[in-house]
């Protein structure tokens, strides 16, 4: 029996990455998924990963979709809902960067990332909420950022998205608590992923100069963690964001 037998975990974002992380790690503690991304096929993924999932012995289904559309948002839950039976597990993983000076940013950028990032994790609270009501209470796990606690110049964009994931998961803690659900947040720090390998050598040596544990996180440092907000263990734990960044903001 593993921390998650008996459950169905839902996660935006993950084709892969950290979110495809947290999915492999789910299946792991027994978790059924079904997880997003905005298109599931071969060439970005999405389906090796389902075949990854699948391949722990657990149900996997991954599903295209525009996390930004409220109504689509609406229509996908209520269909995966039907496919699994029941939803006890949300991570808002669904994320973009399009990073630039505020001077110099653009409304559109400013648009996508707010859209992308933070009205995809209200769609599908929004959605799932009833449902989580319905069953047996359940986890929102929201994907935050170091950035999203502490800011980060050229980033307002994606650190205000992630601020506002802190905020969201606060507040629906407060408003659905008495039902049984929890949110809570995690924020990461230097996370070595796709996006980070991509940058020079000298910015990726000065960041974890920085990091007391002199190392880059794991997508798996990550995952361990929402494995921990996902499961019983954490039955007392909401409104709560833990940083994962080596210590790097303490």
């Amino acid at each position: 029996m593993g921390l998650l037998t008996g459950k169905v975990a839902l996660i935006t974002g993950a084709a892969r990455g950290i979110g495809k992380a947290i999915a492999l790690k789910f299946a792991d503690e027994g978790a059924d998924i079904a997880f997003t991304d905005l298109v599931i096929d071969e060439e970005h993924g999405g389906l090796e990963t389902e075949r990854e999932i699948a391949a722990k012995g657990v149900k996997a289904k991954g599903y295209s979709g525009n996390a930004a559309d409220f109504a689509e948002t609406e229509a996908l839950v209520n269909q995966i809902n039907k496919d699994f039976g029941h939803i006890d597990i949300l991570v808002n993983n669904a994320g973009i960067t399009k990073d630039g000076l505020m001077l110099k940013m653009t409304e559109q950028q400013w648009d996508a990332v707010i859209n992308v990032n933070l009205k995809s994790a209200f769609n599908f609270i929004h959605a799932i909420t009833p449902i989580m009501m319905h069953e047996r209470g359940g986890s929102i796990i929201n994907m935050s950022s170091v950035v999203g606690v502490h800011g980060n110049a050229g980033q307002c964009n994606y650190a205000a998205s992630k601020a506002g994931l802190i905020a969201l998961a606060k507040s629906i803690g407060q408003e659905i608590g008495r039902r049984g659900i929890r949110a809570n947040a995690i924020a990461p720090g230097f996370i070595d992923t796709a996006m980070t390998q991509a940058l020079p050598e000298d910015i990726r040596k000065a960041w974890i100069q920085n990091i007391p544990l002199r190392r880059a996180g794991t997508v798996d440092d990550i995952a361990n963690v929402a494995t921990f907000l996902a499961s019983d263990m954490s039955s007392y734990v909401s409104g709560q964001v833990i940083q994962v960044d080596g210590g790097m903001n303490m």
